[in-house]
């Protein structure tokens, strides 16, 4: 099963934006930080501005937030790049024949949109804020940031 990690780039896109605002904000400067590459980083910014949590002009390398990072949540961000992606997925084959197999998938999908509303709004009460001030106290801690 392949994961997305379309989330946790883009969180890291936008806490990279914030700590390091100033500095080096060039796709390829967030790409080395994701160990990914620019092009996928440019990708998911443009998903970001759509939905208004960035803000960038083509040809500058100076990308803001789209609103203050006590704003964006954690579901905002999904939102913006998985859209109306549910996190849990039924399997659709099964023998419809079966007792099991004719009925799992009703019974599953009542008990996947329960975990779906609950991330959702567990989600949303996570800021980016949060999220940043939180990776600020690691890295100083490690002594990746100054204290």
């Amino acid at each position: 099963m392949k994961f997305s990690h379309k989330l946790s780039d883009g969180v890291h896109i936008l806490a990279y934006i914030t700590l390091f605002e100033g500095g080096d904000l060039s796709s390829a400067a967030i790409a080395a930080s994701i160990e990914s590459n620019p092009s996928l980083v440019r990708r998911l910014m443009a998903a970001l501005v759509q939905a208004g949590l960035l803000q960038s002009q083509p040809g500058t390398a100076k990308p803001t937030l789209g609103r203050p990072a006590s704003e964006i949540t954690l579901l905002a961000i999904y939102r913006a790049l998985e859209g109306d992606r549910r996190l849990l997925h039924v399997d659709a084959k099964t023998n419809p024949r079966c007792p099991v197999g004719g009925n799992i998938q009703a019974t599953l999908d009542a008990a996947y949109q329960t975990v779906q509303n609950a991330a959702e709004t567990a989600m949303a009460g996570i800021t980016l804020a949060q999220l940043t001030e939180d990776i600020a106290a690691r890295a100083k801690a490690a002594g990746q940031l100054p204290g």
